[in-house]
């Protein structure tokens, strides 16, 4: 006669089914990790993020400013709009335009980003990216992406960060632009949104949300908005001086002078600032 289970064993083995059947619905179909982070359940608040404005410098009010950044000493941007949309490099300095590349009036350009000498451009809502020589512009390929659009770029050196406009970055391979992992952004427990722009600085994301006066500091490990920045005030005053200047957007780090440079569309000025932390 077989011999039956006491409730004790029944019960230990109702548990280690449970548990199998919830390790099998965090693999994906292939047995693998899908690499995406669960949202954060951290409730604290960000902490503020205050900085001091150093220089103001010239910039071009025609530009719809959709990524910004510093390579080699040279500053790169990336403007948006059908027909209208082009990567340059500019000096500092005078604001000049010293090279360009204009983008086919069919896409909407976006964020840029320069890996081991390549630039990276996204596109709003083509679903294609494009990839360029640093040295000349001279186009050398594209690539497609994951997110349904694209917003602004960064990169860690090692990984290409993009956001879509929602609370969610994505880890792409420099090269292949094969999806890495995903990460959920979150600000005090609930879904950050609206990221936009992008910049990597010292292991931490500077990202600006949109339509807002707000810069975000994002942990990448985890997603949390650990600090937060208000530029109502300077905001307020590009718009009041020049009425048609449109949302902030831009954020490039410079090495060289350890200073964040911000500005926005159609902004005439951008500003070198220093964070206090």
């Amino acid at each position: 006669m077989k011999k039956l289970l006491s409730p004790a064993l029944l019960l230990i083995v109702f548990v280690l089914l449970l548990s199998t059947l919830v390790l099998s619905c965090n693999n994906d179909a292939n047995g693998n990790d899908n690499g995406s982070a669960e949202p954060s359940t951290n409730a604290l608040a960000p902490k503020t993020l205050n900085f001091s404005l150093v220089k103001a410098y010239s910039h071009d009010t025609s530009s719809f400013t959709e990524g910004l950044l510093f390579y080699n000493g040279d500053l790169y941007e990336s403007t948006g709009l059908r027909g209208k949309s082009r990567i340059m490099k500019t000096d500092l300095a005078t604001g000049k335009i010293l090279q360009h590349k204009d983008l086919d009036s069919n896409f909407f350009g976006e964020g840029i980003v320069i890996v081991n000498d390549t630039i990276y451009q996204l596109t709003y809502q083509e679903k294609i990216g494009f990839m360029y020589s640093a040295k000349d512009f001279k186009k050398i390929g594209e690539f497609k992406f994951s997110s349904e659009e694209g917003w602004g770029m960064t990169t860690d050196g090692k990984q290409i960060i993009a956001s879509d406009g929602t609370s969610t970055l994505y880890f792409y391979e420099p090269g292949t632009f094969r999806l890495l992992r995903t990460q959920v952004i979150t600000e005090s427990g609930n879904l950050s949104f609206n990221v936009n722009e992008l910049e990597y600085v010292d292991g931490f994301i500077y990202a600006n949300q949109w339509q807002s006066p707000y810069i975000l500091k994002i942990d990448p490990a985890t997603g949390y908005v650990v600090a937060k920045a208000d530029f109502s005030s300077l905001t307020t005053r590009i718009k009041s001086n020049f009425p048609y200047a449109a949302e902030m957007n831009g954020i490039a780090y410079n090495p060289a002078t350890k200073s964040m440079y911000v500005t926005g569309k159609y902004w005439p000025e951008m500003y070198e600032i220093r964070f206090s932390q």
